[in-house]
């Protein structure tokens, strides 16, 4: 009671005010002074005081508290306060809320809240709904969102209805701290307990949020609620909600929504058609596009420039560029000319098709038409030309830009960059600096050459830096962009160091970079192991005011990825959905790959419904990784349902997805099924090309149809498809790896196979049939002459080469260890290092397998002990290549060992190994590891083949384990359930 009253007195005097001496008699009080107030307060003194003499202490608090009830200021509710607490008196709780509710009211919270601490929560009390209201008010104001979100509960508990204010202000302040999701969370209790009609800018700041970042039926909810509780909408928040949908792909929901809207009152004007047909063309739906562009019309809305180059360049991306040319004639007999954005439409549809020579005709009309082309005009011209390698009129078309004083931006330079040799970043950033000091501040430094050799490093970092001082200087707004293309060439040239000194002095200069600089920094810095100095440069960006887009993660995940590195690439992935940021298709893709090329089909399964489950639309790339990752794992039967999948999505197949399903079809002896998509990818329009035939010579390879294989050669030269590397490599691959096998003879195929090749076939060279004598089947008829006839591929190979390659000698390497011929094997592992070439940890694989099938394990440990020991870092396909070694020759434990190291370093074991491990287990009838390995493989998704599952079943009946047993025969049964279920699901 002393310390509570001891604050309480220090606490009053910080108030200007005085009470003065109060008599003891009470005094009439004269209603015609102007103090009358003055006096009715020192009435309620005297009878205060009147009532503490006579012992009434209880009487004397219900005075002073309706005194600091009725107070009109703080300095008159403090000076009741300090009256009571010079006679001794306890406030009761009623008056300290009056009391705090004032100073909140007055914007004294930080007195507010050193009360309520002081006098209610340390003295124990239990405050009342209108302590709480005013405490949530309080420490909004404070930012203090935990505790004001304790109030808020202690009121719900309570069983009562905040304030309307209190709501409000607790929802602001989440709102304000970008925690939407916990303001939404209040906003539903606030709902669910009553009708309280809140403040229109709660409304609005709710549904602005939540709509923003993606979650679109939280969003509406609110609107749903303030449409029920008559709350008119503003044109703005119908505009966000419509707008959000489209921005989420959820199109057909926002045309429906404002619809439904104009009831209120809302009217979809002329911008809100075109945003609604704008969003259907990026969704590729065009139908629907044109259906609300004929609607638009016919409520008499004349559509302009924009309307109608949205739809000209949703025709374009769909390769109908002939309906787009409709829409232009259309558009100029309206009267509208095409404008800028028009011709680079046109631009980028001519350059995509590769008919270059037409956009730069086009280019010439622009200026004929006084129409002066962008950067963006020169960026896709630029970038055709130099894809068909005319460097030439690169270098004139480049000048001819710079003369016109068009200035470079950072998508130019990375596209000039991206067509050149490594080593040319400095160079073309110099290039393009001048034209933006130039632009600047009227530099006259001449431009250099394109045509040169670059310079050296050093001046060029010299010159740069000297131009970018002089930029700075200018006070230029393009300040930003050139320092920003110079960060972005010290990354591509991995000078780490250099970047981040250019990212410190932008800072310096109160400069701030562009978001492709930094996530140019965040890739480098990826590469180079630093991801923790990659998250904490996201953490700066986000200070700065930079928010992480899709793009910054994706270059992250992708980094990851490549590194093999999925488990923290999920983390990233888990992070960007935590922030509330929606994935992009290219995030899933770079993950998806990943876990395809460590045949992780389940998982990788598992990650693209994940994706569609997340409401994002698939695109074409990543239908055809699933279908690559289907067909070369030998799910045939998934990756040709999911190629017509594809089709259902509105996605027009491309080569690519041709050349990922037919192999796969090959592969599983589907050859028929792989001719019908053949003969529609031909009707299609696509050739057959390189990385088709050397996908299917591959697979006949794999299955020693030598003479069809060759056949395919043959035919492949004919139809003059140019043999690359890869098809070489695939070639001495093929042979090498069947040397041990051949005997001579060639393997006959059924009639069935027969007719789908002679099928195939037809297809390919359009029903011309070669001569036998031209098939490479007669010029080998041993295993010396299969021998003789890898060598002289490779001969060939180095010829038109010249420079050795690392896949190859993997080939040759491989062939010799299949043949068991390890000496030549050594021999040529020597030959490539006198070359330069450095063995990979895919070279000690091959060698390291060779000693297996040759039953050297002893020597195949020591191969594998001294890699490790010299710094190459053991990656899964080698642990499992030893694991197997072990099973081999019965050393289970040691198998198993070698398993658990593996795990450690977080690798998964394959299927096969799996398998192999629980076969051996069950052959030495150690039934307590064989279980656990089978319930490790059913943790990851590994389903054990039957015959090990009868097997272990066998093991541990002999072994009186009755109920393990049949759990195993469970889940024997319930397989073929799961699979069902997996396949329905799909």
């Amino acid at each position: 009671m002393i310390k509570h009253r001891a604050f309480l007195c220090k606490f009053v005097r910080r108030r200007s005010f005085s009470s003065c001496p109060l008599p003891l008699e009470p005094q009439t009080p004269s209603f015609s002074s102007p103090a009358s107030q003055i006096t009715q307060k020192e009435l309620c003194f005297s009878l205060a005081d009147q009532l503490i003499s006579r012992g009434l202490f209880s009487s004397a608090q219900k005075v002073i508290q309706r005194l600091i009830s009725q107070c009109s200021s703080v300095s008159e509710a403090t000076s009741a306060a300090d009256f009571a607490v010079s006679r001794g008196m306890e406030l009761d709780l009623i008056s300290y809320g009056c009391l705090i509710r004032k100073l909140v009211i007055s914007g004294e919270v930080r007195m507010a809240e050193a009360l309520y601490m002081h006098c209610i929560v340390g003295k124990g009390l239990e405050p009342d709904r209108n302590l709480l209201n005013s405490m949530i008010i309080c420490y909004c104001k404070l930012g203090k969102l935990e505790e004001a979100k304790s109030c808020f509960d202690g009121i719900i508990k309570l069983k009562f209805i905040p304030w309307v204010g209190s709501c409000n202000a607790i929802i602001k302040g989440f709102c304000v701290q970008d925690r939407i999701l916990e303001a939404y969370g209040c906003f539903c209790e606030i709902s669910e307990a009553s009708h309280i009609v809140q403040d229109f800018a709660c409304y609005n700041r709710l549904v602005d949020g939540l709509c923003q970042r993606g979650f679109l039926d939280e969003g509406l909810h609110v609107f749903d609620v303030m449409i029920e509780r008559g709350v008119p909408p503003t044109v703005h928040v119908c505009k966000s909600l419509i707008t959000s949908f489209c921005k989420w792909g959820r199109v057909e929901e926002a045309e429906i929504l404002s619809t439904e809207i104009e009831s209120y009152g809302f009217v979809v004007d002329k911008f809100m058609y075109t945003y609604l047909i704008n969003s259907y063309c990026k969704a590729r739906k065009m139908k629907m596009a044109m259906r609300l562009f004929m609607r638009m019309l016919k409520m008499g809305y004349e559509p302009d420039n924009y309307t109608y180059n949205t739809l000209i360049h949703g025709f374009a991306n769909l390769g109908m560029f002939s309906k787009g040319w409709v829409l232009h004639d259309k558009m100029v007999n309206s009267g509208l000319r095409p404008d800028i954005v028009t011709y680079q439409i046109m631009l980028n549809n001519y350059c995509r098709d590769q008919k270059v020579d037409c956009a730069l005709m086009l280019l010439d009309d622009m200026l004929q038409h006084n129409i002066a082309p962008n950067v963006h005009c020169y960026t896709v011209l630029l970038s055709a030309l130099c894809k068909q390698q005319r460097l030439e009129e690169v270098y004139s078309l480049y000048h001819k830009m710079l003369d016109s004083g068009v200035v470079p931006d950072h998508v130019l330079f990375f596209t000039l960059v991206k067509n050149h040799a490594e080593g040319d970043e400095l160079y073309f950033a110099l290039t393009v600096l001048q034209a933006i000091a130039q632009k600047s501040c009227n530099n006259d430094t001449s431009t250099v050459s394109c045509s040169v050799n670059p310079k050296s490093t050093g001046d060029a970092m010299a010159e740069i830096e000297y131009l970018l001082e002089e930029i700075a200087r200018s006070k230029s707004v393009l300040a930003d962009t050139g320092y920003s293309i110079y960060m972005i060439a010290l990354c591509m040239g991995r000078k780490l160091d250099a970047a981040l000194r250019c990212m410190e002095k932008m800072a310096n200069l109160g400069l701030l970079p562009m978001p492709t600089a930094l996530n140019s920094l965040i890739k480098l810095l990826t590469q180079e192991g630093l991801v923790e100095g990659a998250e904490s440069l996201l953490e700066v960006m986000q200070d700065q005011g930079l928010v992480p887009n899709q793009s910054t993660f994706a270059i992250i995940v992708n980094e990851l990825c490549k590194q093999g590195d999925f488990h923290s690439a999920i983390d990233v992935l888990d992070q960007i959905e935590e922030r509330g940021i929606k994935p992009n298709v290219a995030i899933y893709n770079s993950i998806i790959s990943c876990l395809a090329r460590q045949r992780m089909i389940h998982e990788a399964e598992s990650f693209f419904y994940r994706m569609l489950e997340f409401g994002i639309d698939p695109d074409e790339t990543i239908f055809v990784t699933m279908i690559n990752a289907y067909s070369k794992n030998g799910w045939a039967n998934e990756a040709h349902k999911l190629f017509d999948k594809m089709m259902e999505h509105d996605l027009k197949p491309s080569s690519h997805a041709y050349t990922a399903l037919i192999p796969g079809l090959v592969k599983k002896n589907m050859t028929e099924k792989g001719c019908l998509y053949l003969d529609k990818m031909l009707k299609d329009g696509f050739m057959p090309n390189a990385v088709l035939y050397t996908s299917l010579i591959k697979q006949f390879l794999r299955k020693r149809e030598f003479e069809f294989a060759f056949r395919l050669v043959d035919l492949m030269e004919k139809s003059e498809v140019e043999q690359d590397l890869v098809t070489y490599i695939t070639l001495v691959s093929g042979v090498c790896r069947n040397m041990r096998l051949f005997d001579g003879k060639w393997y006959l195929s059924n009639e069935k196979s027969d007719k789908g090749k002679e099928m195939l076939f037809q297809l390919l060279y359009q029903q011309a049939i070669l001569s036998k004598e031209k098939s490479l089947k007669l010029l080998i008829s041993s295993q010396e002459e299969m021998k003789f006839f890898a060598l002289k591929l490779i001969q060939k190979i180095k010829t038109v080469w010249l420079m050795p390659d690392l896949y190859l000698y993997n080939g040759i390497i491989s062939g010799f260890c299949w043949a068991q011929s390890m000496e030549e094997a050594y021999e040529h592992l020597n030959l490539m290092q006198s070359e330069g070439v450095q063995p990979n940890l895919v070279t000690f694989t091959i060698l390291i397998d060779g000693h297996i099938q040759f039953g050297e394990l002893d020597l195949a440990v020591a191969l594998f002990n001294k890699i490790n020991g010299n710094g190459l870092v053991p990656d899964r396909m080698l642990f499992n290549t030893l694991i197997r070694g072990f099973c081999k020759v019965g050393r289970v434990l040691d198998a198993l060992s070698l398993s658990h190291v593996m795990q450690k370093r977080g690798l998964l074991p394959s299927k096969s190994s799996y398998e192999k491990l629980l076969s051996s287990l069950c052959a030495s009838r150690s039934s307590v590891h064989a279980l656990r390995i089978c319930e490790d493989m059913l943790s990851h998704n590994y389903f054990p083949c039957r015959y090990n599952l009868h097997w272990l079943i066998s093991i541990l009946a002999k072994d009186n384990k009755l109920d393990e047993a049949c759990a195993i025969h469970d889940l024997m049964l319930n397989r073929r359930t799961f699979r069902r279920n997996v396949e329905s699901y799909t």
